[in-house]
């Protein structure tokens, strides 16, 4: 029985690399890798060894005859991925089952090439990927820094807590915070407690993978009032960010409108409407929690400027939004150019998902009276917010039979309509793209300076696509290193720990995190949770002081 890539499929590509039959597609040489949603096995080729299940680092690949029922559509979803296409020749004179491509060998270190002394900003997945490049494939010492007194990025504070085994990637990179090579200093911030000029001055090289931590705005009337927030604080606030705000967010109204149509906006609708009972078995902040069980939400409007075949989400997002328990999803049809989309979409396609969901009309004054959904509404754009906080929102269709305009009265609107990158002290920035320029990962104008992930790049990629992007930094890097073009660094190790104590006393290192970690395992094991995360800078802290002077004192 063949294998399929299921719903979390990271795109990180390690289940290519273990494949004895090269039958997992596309792989990082093949075109179509990080434009594709997510990885396929082709069931012509596969032989049932489940080596890639066992490598997959968030558990997204199983026996089709094991699925269960909401992932069923997966087997179709992986074998529709090779129709028409012709099956990898075998070698006829050779012990392989499959064609290979010539190997190809992009790095080529001296034999005498000595260590590196490497800073990484940022210890969310392209830090990290960045990180582990180096320690796999080089002697290089690593210094991880973030200016949160916890380790995690992205995985911790991004990922939505109803995705566990997405969150599993983080197990992936955790075993290198412990690394021999490794010296971790977190909540130090670069350009607050030391610069990019010093962070440069005791490290050969300085890799940052510091996100795109803003969002980008609507620009319409109306939006900084309160009850109009970002996806982005609204993320935080549900995977307790220590920055986000414990109690700010009034779920006391009963329809809630989510600008864009992204993973990020089915994330945050899904959560909305989700059982708390259900949520209460996950990471969720626990003022979310308390707060989602008083909520009185029962609708969320998901609006998109577009229309379903230019929607943004991944199918498998969908998908897995199609099979959310006790959650109805429908389609407003006030737009004849949406039914017509869905209609006409094939299989493979996004607006193919929608087939078969309920067509309705939403009504403007409130809420259908029923089970809690999540409204889809295409081709319309948000004119103003309207009342003493929100207590309107003012629609704008895009055309049609039913153009014109709508007030949908609601609560609460959330913007999901994109990150952004900010400046990073002592770089260059290019506003237009909310990136660092670069080239190949080399930041222009700084040597010794490269960037990875959404800094580098732009908001665009999932977890995995990190470890692309990781790689041609680190190659990078590796190659301005062989060539002498990296500037000789004129203090060490113990010059920069002294330095970020004294700028810092509140520094965690990896005994810190280590405590930390037990700690929320033990408040979560009380509660019967995976973890109860520690809310505040404050409580990181110190729980990170009194578990290694616990430790120092045995």
């Amino acid at each position: 029985m063949t294998y399929a890539i299921t719903q979390t499929c990271c795109n990180d590509a390690t289940c290519v690399a273990v494949c004895p039959v090269n039958c997992i597609h596309p792989t990082p040489e093949e075109r179509a890798f990080g434009s594709t949603e997510m990885l396929h096995i082709d069931p012509r080729a596969c032989i049932d060894c489940g080596a890639c299940a066992d490598a997959c680092p968030v558990d997204a690949i199983f026996p089709v005859d094991s699925l269960s029922a909401g992932q069923r559509e997966y087997a179709d979803i992986n074998a529709a991925y090779y129709e028409g296409a012709e099956p990898l020749a075998a070698e006829v004179d050779g012990p392989n089952f499959h064609a290979w491509g010539e190997p190809v060998f992009e790095r080529s270190l001296p034999s005498d090439f000595g260590p590196l002394r490497v800073a990484v900003v940022g210890t969310g997945p392209a830090g990290m990927y960045a990180a582990q490049d180096l320690l796999l494939h080089t002697a290089a010492e690593v210094t991880l820094i973030d200016r949160l007194p916890v380790a995690g990025g992205l995985v911790r504070y991004g990922v939505a807590p109803d995705h566990p085994a997405t969150k599993k990637v983080g197990d992936t990179f955790s075993r290198f915070h412990s690394h021999p090579r490794v010296r971790m200093h977190l909540g130090i911030e670069v350009g607050r407690d030391v610069t990019a000029e010093e962070l440069s001055a005791h490290h050969d090289a300085v890799v940052y993978a510091v996100g795109a931590s803003t969002d980008r705005r609507l620009g319409v009337p109306g939006e900084d009032k309160p009850g109009c927030l970002s996806a982005t604080a609204f993320v935080a606030w549900y995977n307790a960010h220590p920055e986000a705000v414990a109690q700010g967010v009034d779920l006391s109204a009963e329809r809630v409108v989510v600008v864009g149509n992204g993973n990020v906006a089915l994330d945050v609708a899904r959560i909305l409407v989700a059982d708390p009972e259900a949520l209460a078995a996950t990471d969720i902040a626990a003022h979310a929690l308390d707060a989602l069980r008083a909520s009185r939400v029962r609708e969320v409007v998901v609006l998109g400027r577009r229309g379903p075949e230019d929607a943004a989400y991944t199918r498998s997002e969908l998908l897995a939004l199609k099979h959310a328990p006790g959650v109805e999803l429908v389609v407003d049809d006030h737009d004849p150019r949406t039914a017509a989309a869905i209609d006409a979409a094939g299989a493979g396609d996004r607006a193919g998902v929608l087939k078969g969901l309920a067509r309705v009309r939403t009504d403007a004054a409130s809420p259908t009276v029923g089970e809690r959904r999540i409204v889809l509404r295409f081709h319309s754009e948000v004119g103003e917010i309207r009342g003493d906080g929100v207590r309107s929102v003012r629609v704008t269709d895009g055309g049609g039979e039913g153009g014109g305009t709508a007030d949908l009265a609601a609560g609460l609107l959330l913007r999901a309509i994109g990150y952004r990158g900010i400046p990073v002290p002592g770089l260059p920035f290019d506003e237009a793209s909310g990136t660092v320029p670069h080239e190949g990962g080399r930041v222009a104008g700084v040597p010794g300076s490269y960037v990875v992930g959404w800094i580098k790049r732009g908001p665009s990629g999932g977890i995995g696509a990190n470890r692309t992007c990781a790689a041609e930094t680190v190659g990078t890097l590796l190659a301005d290193a062989v060539a002498g073009e990296l500037p000789a660094p004129t203090g060490d190790a113990k010059a920069f720990r002294r330095l970020a104590r004294q700028r810092n006393r509140r520094v965690v290192d990896a005994r810190g995190l280590a405590a930390i970690d037990r700690a929320e395992r033990d408040r979560g094991r009380r509660d019967g949770r995976p973890r109860v995360k520690l809310a505040t800078v404050e409580e990181l802290v110190a729980t990170a002081r009194s578990g290694r002077l616990l430790r120092l004192t045995r």
